[in-house]
């Protein structure tokens, strides 16, 4: 983005793929005028017909658009249209057309350049305002800046700054006789201890960290913690703090065991009744599907809390895709489903080693009650004493994302796995995915949880390729 010093009348002029992003673009610029070119509108109509999500989009615009020009006159389209904002400021909507609108003479005739010609036009009619160019099109934002076309990157999709990174949803105090104060040094409150039912709490008093948000693990050290509870009330004076279930030795889930605080932490947010929705980030091979699995078989097949797991993915490829799979929509999923079958193969290993994940028998059993699921056929449907589980949530986009979270019905729990540092979809980045919106959005809801997991169980070859390559 480059350096602009704005003026206090500001014209921002939208590329279509702003709003193909984000239909709601147009209120989201405070008291500042919106720009619509006349190219864009062509360019939305070109794209409205069909059933893929961005026809769906442009269509969303079109009628938002049309909503806006339905209830004022010629006149008053000339002049702007009123847009009405959340924040109570109302900006003006624009239209731009020219009939004898000059292209740059060393450019192509294309969508992208009758928009930059569009806006230095503006530019240059409007002397006594910011006029600047608001697109997603990175090439795009480079011919303007090589034009000396202010130009902008469209920033409000954004879950957190690239100055800032997603919550880790654990704050973890220095133990004693480490540097750093101590968990109780460092927080110097009051504390009240109390017993309900088979839980402890800790009612603190005093001034509370203001980076705590509810849901969040508060330990005293990464390994071998003494202290390890989940904030559950939080106000800037006060906070009520439910000590965790050591899942490290014998009270196991299906098995399987933390081997340090945040994987503690994740057994429980995954085992709790009471956290509805549960994301877990990390770098692979730090447990998130083992652990995430064998919380599912837990309360499925053992304690029937749930009937069913559902599991999905976004079909997203590494590569290039290799084309059309035959089959029922499960053997569509099953190429990417690998990760799903590795851990289920680890979880039914015994201690000699052998699997009976092959067996028909076991196949059978579980496959009864855990369903693959394309995520593009489930819009519509209500998933009730469901443990659903979303693999790869990095690859999704908050709408998608949000489709897939608002199918939970009664009795259901969602575990949205991914790692942010791993997007193989070129239109998302680490703090415009899905992922980070649901991490940001649900960080103070008292039903949700987050962690990030670091503890990497990995081979030498692993950890030799992540470092060099």
């Amino acid at each position: 983005m480059v350096r602009l010093d704005k003026k206090a009348t500001r014209l921002y002029v939208l590329d279509t793929n702003v709003l193909i992003h984000d239909p709601t673009a147009l209120y989201h610029f405070d008291e500042h005028d919106v720009v619509i070119p006349m190219t864009v509108l062509e360019e939305l109509d070109k794209h409205k017909n069909g059933i893929r999500e961005i026809a769906r989009t442009a269509r969303q615009i079109s009628r938002t658009l049309s909503d806006l020009t339905n209830q004022v006159t010629f006149d008053e389209i000339q002049k702007g249209i009123p847009i009405p904002r959340i924040s109570g400021e109302s900006g003006r909507l624009h239209f731009l057309c020219y009939n004898d609108l000059k292209p740059f003479d060393s450019l192509d005739d294309s969508p992208d350049n009758r928009i930059l010609a569009e806006t230095c036009r503006l530019r240059d009619e409007r002397p006594d305002a910011s006029v600047i160019l608001i697109t997603k099109d990175i090439n795009l934002r480079v011919k303007a800046a090589a034009l000396k076309v202010p130009v902008e990157d469209y920033l409000n999709d954004r879950a957190f700054s690239d100055s800032d990174a997603m919550i880790e949803g654990a704050q973890v105090y220095a133990s004693a006789g480490q540097d750093g104060a101590s968990l109780w040094e460092a927080l110097n409150v009051e504390v009240t201890v109390e017993r309900v039912g088979h839980h402890t709490f800790y009612q603190l008093s005093g001034n509370m960290p203001r980076h705590w948000h509810i849901g969040m693990l508060v330990s005293d050290s990464e390994n071998g913690a003494e202290f390890e509870a989940i904030v559950r009330e939080l106000s800037p004076s006060s906070a009520r703090l439910q000590l965790l279930t050591n899942y490290r030795h014998h009270a196991g889930v299906w098995g399987v065991h933390a081997h340090d605080s945040r994987q503690n932490f994740t057994l429980n947010l995954l085992m709790d009744p009471e956290i509805d929705l549960v994301t877990i980030a990390g770098n692979a091979g730090t447990g998130k599907t083992f652990m995430t699995l064998a919380a599912a078989f837990q309360q499925t097949l053992d304690a029937k809390r749930f009937e069913r797991i559902v599991f999905t993915r976004a079909p997203i490829p590494m590569g290039e895709d290799i084309g059309f799979l035959p089959g029922t929509e499960e053997e569509k999923m099953s190429p990417w489903m690998g990760a799903f079958h590795d851990n289920m193969d680890n979880l039914l290993r015994n201690e000699e080693g052998e699997s009976s994940w092959d067996n028909g028998a076991t196949r059978q059993l579980i496959g009864s009650r855990v369903q693959i699921r394309s995520p593009s056929f489930m819009r519509g449907r209500t998933l009730n004493d469901t443990f659903l589980i979303i693999d790869e949530a990095q690859n999704f986009t908050p709408k998608q994302l949000k489709s897939l979270v608002t199918r939970a019905g009664r009795n259901t729990k969602i575990v949205c796995l991914g790692n942010v540092g791993q997007i193989d979809t070129p239109y998302l980045t680490a703090n415009t995915c899905g992922m980070a919106a649901v991490v940001e959005r649900f960080r103070d809801w008292p039903h949700a949880g987050h962690i990030t997991l670091k503890s990497v169980e990995r081979s030498r070859l692993a950890l030799a390729a992540e470092e060099l390559l």
